[in-house]
């Protein structure tokens, strides 16, 4: 099959119900959810754009989950502000598998109500078995008509052989993406920074916040300064992410963040920030707690 992508735009218009993408990175995945997204709009369809890439984000900041509604060609033209967000406090795929994993699942519910297209671009963590664990517990969850797998060669084959074994969804493996080069280690960090930089609009706010507001709890004893500049989820009492937040520690704790309104509670991730550069350090969240990093 030539890559429909670039090509078969009959079978980009006949994609329905949840379509849910995989590949390596740089393969072209997100163009191809692009492209799935834009011709529905034109056949006059409403889009739920869901990306669950928590490093490399097309939609909503790094760490999180996000939704994006298409109504029309012209929404396609900015894709990064969320409608939607859940927090998974991680840049890695390897870490946090559950908390990204329930969050798709979460976010492909709420888009049912209106969709009729639903996309999910995911990250290019598919190999190994975090990689095949990930995929398939995503794809048991959100229950996709179809998965479309944008390969080279054949290096989809076990998790392809995976998916078609043990769920009912269509898998169509495509050609990936030959055209464009692909990102270098550092670009992507560049990228992720100034996603992080976009999480953090002037003028932000500081709001003084008590050790009792947190999931997980934080133990007795615990040393506040510990959390110095570690990114959270800001949370509203239906378990939606707000936006981002950093704390910070000057004798007090306080959470710099773009807004509050109805703030209810802070989900420590496993990110430290540096507001000056919006690179980040990984934090082990057990480590955290208790002392050990």
């Amino acid at each position: 099959m030539g890559d429909p992508a670039l090509g078969d735009t009959e079978l980009l218009s006949s994609a329905e119900g949840v379509v849910m993408i995989i590949g390596a990175p740089d393969s072209g995945k997100t163009t191809l959810a692009r492209k799935l997204a834009d011709a529905a709009l034109q056949d006059g369809r409403t889009v739920a754009y869901i990306d669950s890439d928590l490093a490399c984000t097309t939609v909503g900041p790094p760490t999180c989950v996000g939704l994006k509604w298409l109504r029309s060609p012209a929404d396609m033209a900015d894709l990064t502000q969320a409608d939607d967000l859940r927090f998974v406090g991680s840049i890695r795929p390897d870490r946090f598998i559950l908390q990204q994993v329930a969050g798709v699942a979460s976010l492909v519910e709420t888009a049912r109500t209106e969709a009729d297209l639903i996309v999910i671009d995911t990250s290019g963590t598919v190999s190994g078995v975090v990689g095949q664990r990930l995929k398939y517990h995503k794809a048991e969850l959100v229950r996709p008509d179809t998965v479309w797998a944008v390969q080279r060669g054949g290096e989809l084959e076990p998790l392809v052989g995976l998916l078609r074994r043990f769920l009912s969804a269509n898998v169509v493996t495509v050609a990936a993406n030959r055209g464009g080069l692909p990102m270098s280690p550092e670009e992507r960090v560049d990228v992720r920074a100034a996603r992080f930089a976009a999480a953090f609009p002037a003028p932000l706010q500081r709001w003084r916040v008590l050790p009792t507001v947190f999931a997980p709890s934080l133990p007795a004893g615990f040393d506040l300064v510990r959390l110095h500049r570690m990114i959270v989820g800001v949370h509203d009492r239906q378990g939606r992410c707000l936006c981002l937040g950093m704390l910070e520690y000057d004798e007090v704790l306080r959470v710099i963040t773009s807004g509050n309104q109805g703030m209810a509670g802070l989900q420590i991730g496993s990110v430290r920030l540096d507001p000056e550069t919006f690179r980040t350090t990984s934090v082990r969240l057990n480590e955290l707690m208790f002392g050990l990093g």
